[in-house]
Order: C-alpha cells, then structure tokens, then sequence
C-alpha cells in the first residue's frame, strides 16, 4: 500500500479530531478494519473512499497524493 496514502488518511482523520473508533463507527466498519487502513494493511474499496473523502471534506487527490 502507498504510505502515502495511509498518513494523508490519519492527517485528515486527526485534523476532523476523529478516533479511529470514531470513525469506524460512521463508515459502519470495524475499528480494526479501519486502523488496518491507516496501517497499510488493506485499503478502502471505492465505495469506502467515496465515504471517507466525504467525512473528511477532502477529495479523493487530497487522500491519495497529499494536498498541494
């Protein structure tokens, strides 16, 4: 997984001043499901991105490639 990817998704969540449990919660997923994705473990389907980009208030390039 792209690392990057995996700290612009912790620096939005920390920036929204969620937890992860927190934000398991609202995309309806398990904590570990979500640390996981923060870790570079897995990665969010699309469908969980969409939700993600949402609930940050960023877009799909902030998340992937950093904002400029």
């Amino acid at each position: 997984m792209d690392t990057l990817f995996c700290e612009n998704l912790k620096a939005a969540r920390k920036e929204c001043n969620f937890t992860q449990k927190q934000v398991a919660m609202k995309l309806g997923v398990v904590e570990s499901c979500y640390a996981n994705w923060e870790q570079g473990r897995t990665e969010p389907n699309i469908e969980m991105l969409r939700k993600l980009c949402e609930l940050f208030d960023v877009c799909i390039d902030e998340l992937i490639n950093g904002s400029k």
